[in-house]
C-alpha cells in the first residue's frame, strides 16, 4: 500500500501541475502540442520515458484488487502501451490523439487533468 500511495502522490502532483498549466498557459500548451510530433527525437524520448515509467509501474504494481489501487495498475499498462506505440508507430499515436489536440480538446484538457489529479490526490494525501 505504501507504493500505491507514493505513486498516487506523484501522479497527483504531476496532473495538478498540468491542469494549472492548462488553465493559465493555454498558448504554451498549444505550442508544445504543435511541436510534439514535429521533432522525431522528442517523440522518441517521450516514448522511451513512457515505456520506462509504464514498465516500472507494471513490474512493481501489477495488482488487480477491487479498490482504488487498480487505477495505478491501469495507468501503468496505458503508459507502457503508449511508450511502445510512440517508439514503434509514432504516426499512429499522432492520428489517434489528434482529437485531443483540437480546440475543444485543449479546453477540456485542464478539467480532465484536474479531476485525475484530485482523485489521486485524495487517495495519496487524504485517505
Amino acid at each position: 500500500m505504501e507504493l500505491s500511495i507514493l505513486i498516487a502522490r506523484i501522479v497527483s502532483v504531476v496532473y495538478l501541475s498540468a491542469a494549472l498549466g492548462g488553465f493559465f498557459s493555454r498558448d504554451f500548451y498549444r505550442r508544445v502540442l504543435d511541436d510534439m510530433y514535429k521533432n522525431a527525437a522528442l517523440t522518441f524520448l517521450m516514448g522511451f520515458a513512457a515505456l520506462v515509467f509504464g514498465f516500472l509501474i507494471v513490474h512493481y504494481h501489477n495488482i488487480w484488487p477491487g479498490n482504488w489501487t487498480v487505477l495505478i495498475t491501469i495507468m501503468g499498462w496505458l503508459a507502457l502501451l503508449r511508450g511502445i506505440i510512440l517508439i514503434a508507430f509514432p504516426r499512429l499515436l499522432q492520428r489517434l490523439s489528434a482529437p485531443f489536440f483540437s480546440a475543444i480538446g485543449l479546453k477540456v484538457f485542464p478539467y480532465v487533468t484536474l479531476l485525475v489529479g484530485l482523485v489521486f490526490g485524495f487517495f495519496g494525501f487524504v485517505r
